[in-house]
């Protein structure tokens, strides 16, 4: 394919997950109704709820300072980069370069970071503490994802994310295969807690001494807490485009149709498990939440020590 044509496929691609991507929470509140015998909310639940906000004012406290002000904003930018990064149905991403994965991560740290801060500025105590416990899972999240990289750098002979996940992987199919599913279930795990997902967070939770990312955002309102939840689709959309990519890229063939359907469906199946995992597991308690972050991280040096052997 011509690389003007990529490229256009890539944009399109990013702008189909920018629309689409408040429509994987409507998923996952189907998939629980589902489980629990009820109707539940209209599947485009979330884009209404984003449009209602984006209509209305913002309240600012005499307290906070442009940092609260700037917070969502930067949150939906960094996120947004976050998102060039990928390289979506097997083509090569937008932003593509040598050790682009370490840039994604970033992109990433910084949306929480970004979230994190304009907590702090409110003054709050209440939003002080669910900023500490962002930080205090974030510091074995983000090793975990680095690592999950780094495997499939090693597997694939490449040092960007476009080589990492194309159909060109280097290795035996059995390696590839072990490889790529203990990072696929590494990233699940870190797109639960990266997502404040059950059995790390519950995003409907108002338990004041279980909440983490809610109790971050309280003071937010109008447009402002609009870009929170749509900056958080889109990042769920995000993880599980890594996913996708990481377990069906790799075995299609090099067909743009083809992988997109993939994608799609991927992206469905993706919204229907986490809603699967939430109906049939209760929230962890937080100090076993670390636990689970230094699984996923086991999971993917393991995954890198596969390739050791290679």
């Amino acid at each position: 394919m011509p690389a003007a044509m990529q490229i256009g496929m890539q944009a399109l691609l990013v702008l189909t997950a920018l629309a689409c991507a408040p429509l994987l929470p409507g998923i996952i509140v189907k998939v629980k109704a589902a489980f629990a015998g009820r109707r539940g909310a209209p599947l485009l639940q979330t884009y209404f709820d984003v449009w209602k906000l984006l209509r209305k004012g913002a309240v600012y406290s005499r307290t906070t300072s442009w940092v609260f002000v700037t917070g969502p904003v930067l949150t939906l930018a960094a996120v947004t980069v976050a998102l060039l990064c990928v390289p979506w149905a097997g083509g090569p991403a937008l932003v593509a370069f040598p050790g682009d994965f370490v840039f994604l991560a970033y992109a990433l740290g910084m949306a929480r970071f970004m979230t994190m801060v304009a907590a702090l500025d409110t003054g709050s105590s209440f939003e002080g503490m669910g900023a500490s416990r962002e930080a205090w899972f974030a510091v074995s999240a983000e090793p975990a994802l680095i690592v999950c990289f780094l495997a499939l750098a090693r597997a694939s002979g490449a040092a960007s994310m476009s080589g990492m996940m194309s159909s060109g992987a280097a290795g035996t199919a059995q390696l590839v295969f072990a490889v790529h599913l203990l990072v696929a279930a590494a990233l699940f795990v870190l797109a639960l807690a990266d997502n404040a997902r059950i059995p790390v967070d519950d995003p409907t939770t108002h338990l004041e001494l279980t909440m983490i990312h809610e109790v971050m955002v309280l003071d937010h309102s109008g447009p402002d807490f609009g870009m929170i939840q749509y900056a958080a689709t889109v990042k769920l959309w995000l993880f599980g485009g890594l996913i996708v990519n990481v377990i069906c890229m790799p075995w299609l063939p090099a067909h743009m149709l083809a992988r997109t359907a993939a994608l799609l469906g991927g992206m469905l199946l993706y919204a229907v498990v986490i809603g699967v995992v939430e109906s049939s597991m209760a929230r962890l308690r937080l100090v076993r939440v670390p636990q689970l972050l230094v699984g996923a991280a086991a999971l993917g040096a393991l995954a890198f020590l596969l390739t050791l052997g290679h």
